[in-house]
């Protein structure tokens, strides 16, 4: 994202405030260091605008929410009702998965993107309000992540339907609540919005940013094409968990050895990850590329190397 963005001399409120630039940034670093998917993830503030939040961009850094419009109250009235086709910031992402599939639909795959139920909510009460919620008002936080659960179906149907071929959905607060909530509250959610996707015909890929570690029995039942797993997550263990089917993607650290690694350290890692992971798997960072990391380390985590056993 902020990557991309520098990658071809734009700010990053360029990138998240314009889809022309975001499909441009992209597209110069799939051409140039030889990525397999293009994205259309900028901030997860999509859906919050569409909710009626007011957002303020910043050059460098990721954009900000004004104010949860639900901060202070448990009122859902009080939303909008966001529509993907007519709400500004999530027309924009739509119309970046459109212009992805008119001019690279038969060279790359397509990743739209929604946020999760979970990080929805906390967007819209703030992270210590939900956190609360979630265990002091469960009917409230229940009743919030329902409406959220169909706004991310719709917006994700939308970018099915303008060419995205996978939906990402990211939900990084629920690394932060314990197995028993997640599988009770979070889950069922997540598992809704998975299903409707692949209903509608695309893949799923899930991103929970941290430590997923206590959380992957209940992923498990999710039934997820692809998953992200950040560089604090043992491999091996993710395997036993999620089977064989998944396609497993990640979880070299983004900052300390990609950012300020070699490539020489880069392409060890690969192949340590691939003898952890097994097949399927895909090369990726644990989570995103730092804006500062040298060009010739990203070439390394792309360049394709012959395997060898670690």
């Amino acid at each position: 994202m902020h990557f991309a963005a520098e990658y071809i001399n734009k700010t990053y409120a360029d990138f998240a405030s314009d889809y022309n630039v975001l499909v441009e940034a992209n597209s110069a670093c799939a051409r140039d260091f030889s990525f397999d998917q293009l994205s259309v993830i900028s901030d997860p503030y999509r859906e919050t605008h569409g909710f009626g939040a007011e957002i303020k961009y910043h050059a460098n850094r990721v954009p900000e929410c004004i104010c949860p419009p639900l901060f202070d109250s448990k009122d859902l009235s009080l939303l909008k009702a966001p529509n993907p086709l007519t709400s500004e910031r999530m027309l924009d992402r739509v119309n970046g998965v459109k212009l992805f599939h008119e001019k690279y639909v038969k060279q790359y795959s397509i990743l739209g993107w929604v946020e999760g139920p979970a990080a929805s909510a906390a967007t819209l009460r703030s992270v210590g309000n939900f956190l609360i919620d979630i265990i002091d008002d469960i009917p409230f936080t229940e009743k919030l992540m329902d409406v959220c659960t169909q706004t991310a179906i719709d917006f994700a149907k939308a970018q099915i339907t303008n060419g995205a071929d996978t939906i990402g959905i990211g939900d990084a607060i629920a690394s932060q609540v314990s197995p028993d909530i997640y599988e009770k509250i979070i889950l069922p959610r997540e598992k809704q919005l998975v299903d409707a996707i692949h209903d509608a015909g695309a893949y799923v890929r899930l991103h929970i940013c941290g430590n997923i570690t206590h959380l992957l029995p209940g992923i498990a039942e999710l039934d997820v094409d692809i998953l992200d797993v950040d560089s604090m997550v043992d491999l091996k263990i993710t395997r036993n968990n999620v089977g064989t089917k998944v396609v497993i993607a990640g979880n070299i650290d983004p900052v300390r050895n990609i950012k300020m690694g070699t490539p020489i350290d880069i392409q060890d890692h690969v192949l340590k990850n691939y003898n952890d992971a097994g097949n399927p798997f895909m090369i990726n960072a644990g989570c995103e590329i730092p804006a500062a990391t040298p060009h010739e380390n990203l070439k390394a985590l792309c360049k394709p190397i012959a395997y060898k056993a670690y």
